[in-house]
């Protein structure tokens, strides 16, 4: 008999409510006073906090997934890993946090095409917790949440209406300084990199015997 739920929904559960209890502490922080002088921007800064929380984390957990099975560079359909998994829960957790957010919120009719990037991308998230295909895809996808970062505190500058500082000008720039690598460049990267620290560690323990 097939199980009556399926072993992620807990998962899922778990990271949508830990992202609605990090909500509710970071609301809790106190505001800058340009913020705290409009609901709107105060809903916005709070909801970007979250995001920028995500952001952090998964960016950080994408690139360690690749680290550990650059395959995911090369076979998005059907390369998987436990980590892999868990971080696709762990991000849809945040997606389904973040649209129940904007709906009770009420700012649905402000914020239509974050709900449409959210279906698309929970959509994408499903394909690899409930039928195990395209988690590499999925991995691959959350290396975005890495430019997020300097996004997100673009948008929280704006917000709080600091975009006279060096550091906003600064910010805005830096992720379309560096040259962006091909697929196979960053495969052949990582792939260079394991055979180094494999050689060393080979080199260190036949030192040791």
């Amino acid at each position: 008999m097939p199980p009556l739920l399926h072993p992620a929904l807990p998962l899922l559960l778990g990271a949508t409510l830990t992202f609605r209890a990090l909500r509710r502490a970071l609301s809790r922080l106190p505001l800058p006073e340009h913020v705290r002088a409009d609901p709107l921007r105060t809903w916005r800064w709070h909801n970007l906090l979250v995001s920028f929380a995500h952001s952090i984390v998964s960016g950080v957990w994408a690139v360690l997934c690749l680290w550990q099975t650059p395959e995911m560079l090369v076979e998005i359909e059907t390369a998987w890993s436990l980590s892999g998994y868990l971080l696709a829960c762990f991000s849809a957790g945040y997606f389904i946090h973040d649209t129940v957010d904007i709906v009770i919120s009420r700012q649905t009719r402000a914020s239509w095409e974050y709900l449409v990037h959210h279906v698309m991308a929970l959509g994408a998230f499903f394909a690899g917790i409930f039928w195990n295909s395209f988690v590499g895809g999925g991995v691959l996808t959350l290396l975005v949440e890495v430019s997020n970062i300097f996004l997100t505190i673009r948008m929280m500058m704006k917000i709080n209406n600091a975009q006279h500082l060096l550091l906003y000008r600064v910010n805005k720039l830096l992720p379309w300084t560096c040259p962006q690598p091909t697929q196979r460049q960053v495969f052949d990267r990582v792939r260079g990199l394991q055979l180094v620290a494999r050689r060393a560690n080979t080199a260190k323990n036949s030192l040791t015997i």
